[in-house]
């Protein structure tokens, strides 16, 4: 029943950031009919900076996401990747799409600063 909880939570969280992009996009749609000044060029492609970079963290998230159904599929749901020990309850509770347990993750973080 657990585990349908974090499939349930899961999809809801894909859901919401393709929502999310899918209202992005036409807002920027609309914007490109729109006429500008120059401030409001600059202002515009600040914006569009931001939003880029959001939208590449979405996309991110949305790939962790997807692998994260998958392997509820295939029954490897809430196995750290690093280690193959079970993620805590917790660390799921709070992050579902999590791919490492939170030792295995500070050692992620480590090496991606080096």
């Amino acid at each position: 029943m657990e585990l349908e909880n974090f499939k349930k939570i899961l999809l809801e969280k894909r859901q919401a950031i393709l929502d999310n992009n899918l209202e992005h996009r036409k807002s920027m749609e609309n914007m490109h009919d729109l006429s500008f000044d120059e401030a409001d060029q600059v202002a515009m492609h600040m914006k569009n900076t931001l939003d880029s970079s959001i939208f590449t963290r979405h996309n991110t998230e949305l790939e962790y996401i997807d692998s994260a159904l998958n392997k509820i599929e295939q029954g490897v749901y809430g196995i750290c990747e690093m280690c193959d020990e079970p993620i805590a309850k917790e660390r799921l509770k709070a992050k579902p799409h999590a791919k490492y347990c939170i030792v295995c993750r500070e050692i992620v973080e480590k090496n991606s600063k080096d």
